[in-house]
């Protein structure tokens, strides 16, 4: 049987902070918190600071709220970072209804948590599916996404752009041991240090009581991104309807994109989205790819705070 790998999720930041030259006289305050969203579902969150958060946090598909450890670090503000439905420590997704909008689902469970714990934000930063997400909020409740960051997505994701991504997330349902989880997510990370990874697969796998590790979003909760399912994502809504939410938003939008090949975004995409928001603030980042918080967190959070704060 494999070792025992020991995990407390807040016994970590000392690292983020460390490698990316934050100071850190004391240990952040951060809490563990839920929100019911439906009877017996509910949705996971780190709150971190005391007071009113300031931001929310939206992570990527097969990521979870963890993502943001560094950013949230750098900024040093009142904010709140959710896991989304079926990742991390949330309960799994609503089951799929075929007449909903696209996203809208996930968007009334964020909903139910953004009026819970965070009404008064001043802006909504969402990563890929969590992008996604934010853009269907903004468009069935737009009084919770006062300003908006879209962190390298828009509507054109398509299996091509997102194909590494795939391969990553379709990879193994279980892994014997933990340096084998990481062996293969260094070859499909090759930008990244190993102990940022290490980090991340401590917060996004569990490990069995046979020794074995699986990841902790749910495999068979379709996240609604085509690519990232399979035959039965035909059931799932086409997102590129929320292009109209794009053309809809009346608030300010700070668009970041990552430039290195791992980004899912095209240049089509960047001209669609000013096609649809002409007064989008746009913002390129030459070293970082899709995960621009994993790549980038130190220049993703001096854009944010330059923009929502």
């Amino acid at each position: 049987m494999a070792e025992r790998v020991p995990y407390d999720e807040f016994s970590m930041f000392h690292e983020n902070a460390a490698e990316y030259g934050i100071p850190l006289s004391a240990p952040p305050i951060v809490a563990r918190v839920s929100v019911e969203v439906a009877p017996g579902r509910r949705l996971s969150a780190l709150k971190w600071g005391n007071g009113p958060a300031r931001l929310v946090f939206l992570h990527g598909g097969a990521q979870n709220a963890h993502t943001w450890d560094t950013v949230a670090l750098a900024l040093g503000v009142p904010l709140l970072c959710i896991d989304l439905p079926g990742h991390g420590h949330s309960d799994s997704a609503a089951a799929f209804d075929p007449s909903a909008l696209p996203l809208q689902q996930n968007a009334d469970d964020i909903a139910r948590v953004v009026r819970a714990l965070a009404p008064d934000a001043a802006a909504v930063v969402g990563m890929s599916l969590g992008g996604l997400t934010t853009l269907a909020l903004s468009r069935d409740q737009s009084d919770l996404v006062r300003k908006m960051v879209l962190v390298d997505i828009t509507p054109g994701i398509n299996q091509d752009k997102a194909k590494q991504i795939t391969e990553f997330v379709n990879g193994p349902a279980t892994f014997p041991s933990f340096e084998e989880l990481l062996e293969r997510t260094i070859q499909f990370n090759p930008t990244r240090t190993v102990s940022s990874l290490r980090r991340g697969i401590l917060h996004n796998a569990l490990q069995l009581g046979d020794g074995s590790w699986v990841w902790r979003y749910r495999r068979d909760d379709a996240p609604p991104l085509p690519e990232m399912r399979g035959a039965e994502s035909e059931q799932r809504p086409d997102n590129s309807a929320l292009w109209d939410a794009i053309s809809g938003y009346a608030g300010p939008l700070l668009f970041v994109r990552g430039m290195r090949k791992q980004s899912v975004v095209s240049d089509e995409d960047e001209e669609e989205l000013l096609r649809r928001a002409p007064e989008a603030r746009v913002e390129r980042i030459a070293d970082a790819g899709h995960s621009v918080q994993g790549d980038t967190p130190l220049e993703l959070a001096a854009l944010i705070r330059d923009f929502a704060l």
